[in-house]
């Protein structure tokens, strides 16, 4: 018998529609539902600021003699935090992959302070190499570690991939802190001391409380989200912080991780919002957001705040430590994706 074809073998089976219906389905639901989750996160945290005033720094002891790494340092919440760190005396490298960005940040700064200096240091962290020759390049200047702020970030980029084959968000917003923290941890360590430890800073955001950590698909390539993804590389943060903290404090050592969370602050990381979403958050920016000022105000609390001192292993919202997700106290979550994230380092 012969005849037309009708899209598929004679022979074979016919397509199940039930099938292609399932997988539109999960498709629609993999891409909307941490699209739904992530803005019902930033509506709350809107009401939140609506009826709150921003955090306001108290007086902050001088910091002469420490030394900080600012990562993202070269704009907003970075050269934010990167000033007022300075401005305090400390000697704060600003990490980044701007250099006329950076240059222009250290003459501001340097023109400020008074005895802080600041000084601009490459690193790419979306690329393993990059950051293991940052690594390097700062223990050969033979200056201690006091203060690391992990605070160079990204949001909702189209898929993309890093040159180690990584997704973006995941790569540049933790994975290459992860390795960074790690390079420069026996640093941190030596630097600290009783009653003066090293701190380490975790920028994460709430988005976090709507992220889903996917071990078995950490780079998204079963059904991308950039939602998803960003929300997931701000759990592995808080998820990265409190496991670091466990293993700082069972080995004595002086230095402690926070996590902390700036609220919705108008800076460039917005610029990837579609189009009509950028229309509705510039009147919305001007009255209810932070500006990058504020925002840091937290990471140069959890920096220099002598209340600070000695704690770790919190998550920091509006300068008061704040219940963080429930999967982020998950021991087993945290320890699977200390591993997994050390295997995809390679340390």
């Amino acid at each position: 018998m012969t005849g037309r074809s009708h899209g598929w073998s004679l022979s074979g089976p016919a397509p199940d529609p039930d099938r292609f219906w399932r997988s539109g389905t999960m498709w629609l639901l993999a891409v909307l539902v941490p699209l739904l989750r992530l803005y019902l996160c930033g509506m709350k945290v809107l009401w939140y600021q609506m009826r709150h005033r921003s955090f306001r720094l108290p007086v902050l002891p001088q910091q002469k003699g420490r030394v900080a790494i600012v990562t993202g340092g070269t704009r907003g919440m970075g050269l934010e935090t990167a000033r007022h760190l300075a401005g305090l005396g400390m000697r704060v490298i600003i990490a980044g992959n701007e250099r006329e960005e950076g240059s222009a940040a250290i003459r501001t700064i340097n023109a400020e302070s008074g005895e802080g200096q600041a000084e601009f240091m490459f690193v790419d962290l979306t690329s393993l190499k990059s950051v293991r020759h940052f690594a390097q390049a700062f223990r050969d200047t033979g200056l201690p570690l006091h203060v690391l702020v992990n605070n160079a970030g990204t949001m909702l980029v189209p898929e993309r991939r890093t040159e180690d084959g990584f997704e973006f968000h995941w790569s540049l917003n933790y994975l290459g802190h992860f390795l960074l923290t790690n390079l420069l941890l026996d640093l941190l360590k030596s630097s600290g001391g009783r009653g003066c430890c090293s701190r380490i800073i975790n920028m994460s955001s709430a988005t976090h409380y709507a992220g889903e950590l996917h071990l078995d698909d950490l780079n998204r390539r079963i059904c991308y989200s950039s939602h998803g993804a960003y929300a997931q590389s701000k759990l592995a943060l808080v998820l990265f912080t409190y496991y670091l903290q466990e293993q700082l404090s069972a080995g004595g050592f002086p230095v402690t991780a926070i996590a902390v969370d700036p609220g919705m602050v108008d800076t460039a990381l917005y610029d990837n919002l579609w189009t009509l979403a950028q229309m509705l958050k510039r009147p919305v920016a001007k009255i209810l957001f932070r500006t990058p000022a504020e925002g840091a105000s937290i990471s140069v609390y959890a920096a220099a705040a002598a209340e600070m001192e000695g704690v770790g292993g919190c998550y920091l919202y509006n300068g008061r430590k704040t219940r963080s997700s429930e999967s982020s106290y998950d021991p087993e979550l945290q320890e699977q994706l200390w591993k997994k994230s050390c295997q995809l380092v390679g340390l």
